[in-house]
């Protein structure tokens, strides 16, 4: 018979096994009783819970002093509970009323507002700003330069990292639209582009309108882009100035521009 099948083998070592596990624990009990000293508390620990302790009184006691806010009724101060202040913050909401916004960069673009600055009058003195333009040779500023380099970093997402192009954008290498009249490149900041348009003798269209950037940017900024745009990429053309985008303000917020609203300029330019 196997010593596997006698009773007496497999009774003593099932009560061996039995006595290793308790062994074990008596062993992991003392280790601990030892090493971390029972029931002690940790001082580290307790240092710990009177920080977050201290910490979360600091933040209860700002939130009171936030929510007794005091306010001036009828001459006197007068002392809001929490509920108070809510109902005190939306009457005054309440009672705001809307203001009308007459500055275009807050028109958005295809709306009723947008087109009746469109059909307003007024048309834009692009003679009189290509007029300023640098003659030609003129040297750009290196820190005109570098600060179009920075924000052509927002360019480069639809036009390349090197004017290149791109499914979204067209290319602003080698071309003769970026070398052309300075007033197409600043109506096409403040209005955006629709396209097709014909690059260096290759027609580009556009998924999407390019946006109206020049909204959120300053006459410096616009100026700086596009003068690092005339100057970069194989580009050779006089820089932009922060007065020839001034007088283009008036731009944004009308329709985008497509080709044909664009002062026409010769292939190779």
């Amino acid at each position: 018979m196997s010593s596997r099948d006698n009773p007496f083998v497999r009774f003593a070592a099932f009560w061996w096994g039995i006595g290793v596990i308790l062994l074990f624990f008596v062993i992991l009990l003392v280790t601990r009783a030892i090493v971390g000293g029972g029931d002690a508390e940790d001082p580290l620990e307790e240092t710990a819970r009177k920080n977050r302790l201290k910490t979360l009184a600091g933040i209860e006691a700002a939130q009171q002093a936030y929510f007794e806010a005091k306010v001036v009724e009828e001459g006197k101060t007068v002392q809001l509970d929490p509920e108070g202040v809510f109902e005190h913050v939306g009457s005054q909401l309440l009672a705001a009323q809307p203001t009308k916004v007459d500055d275009p960069a807050q028109v958005v673009p295809g709306s009723a507002a947008a087109e009746a600055l469109a059909t307003a009058g007024g048309e834009a003195d692009t003679e009189g700003v290509d007029a300023l333009t640098p003659e030609a040779g003129t040297e750009p500023d290196p820190a005109m330069m570098e600060k179009g380099k920075q924000q052509y970093m927002v360019c480069m997402a639809c036009h390349g990292m090197n004017g290149e192009g791109g499914p979204v954008g067209p290319p602003l290498a080698n071309s003769d639209w970026v070398a052309g009249p300075v007033s197409n490149l600043i109506r096409i900041q403040m209005r955006g582009l629709e396209g097709p348009i014909t690059v260096s003798g290759k027609e580009y269209t556009f998924p999407a309108p390019m946006a109206p950037m020049g909204a959120a940017q300053s006459d410096e900024d616009v100026a700086s882009v596009l003068t690092y745009i005339r100057n970069s990429f194989g580009n050779s053309a006089p820089p932009v100035l922060p007065e020839q985008v001034k007088m283009l303000r008036s731009e944004i917020g009308k329709p985008p521009l497509t080709q044909d609203d664009l002062i026409p300029v010769a292939p190779g330019s």
